[in-house]
């Protein structure tokens, strides 16, 4: 799981892909991610149970989408959207050498 998380300065475990997002919290997490120009690297967690089941335990989340940034859980939908209104998402992507 370390090794999908520390691919990319982004990572987006969600249901499906970017282009095919399989349930609504990815739709819009990836509608965001787009709208602010964020580069990302994706996981598909429907395709591997034992990922999906592992990063619940080992974010202590357990929900998805998630989106790391940094190597760091942000959280899901609702955070990343009070993210952006707060402007921490930038600072995020800034300090994590992505923006």
């Amino acid at each position: 799981m370390k090794s999908i998380i520390d691919s990319d300065k982004v990572v987006l475990f969600m249901k499906g892909s970017p282009e095919a997002p399989r349930c609504g919290f990815s739709r819009q997490t990836v509608a965001i991610l787009k709208e602010h120009n964020v580069k990302y690297t994706h996981f598909d967690i429907l395709q591997d149970e034992a990922v999906r089941q592992g990063l619940k335990t080992y974010n202590n989340w357990p929900t998805f989408p998630q989106l790391i940034i940094g190597g760091e859980l942000m959280g899901g939908l609702d955070i990343l959207r009070e993210m952006v209104e707060n402007g921490e998402l930038k600072e995020a992507l800034e300090a994590a050498g992505a923006a």
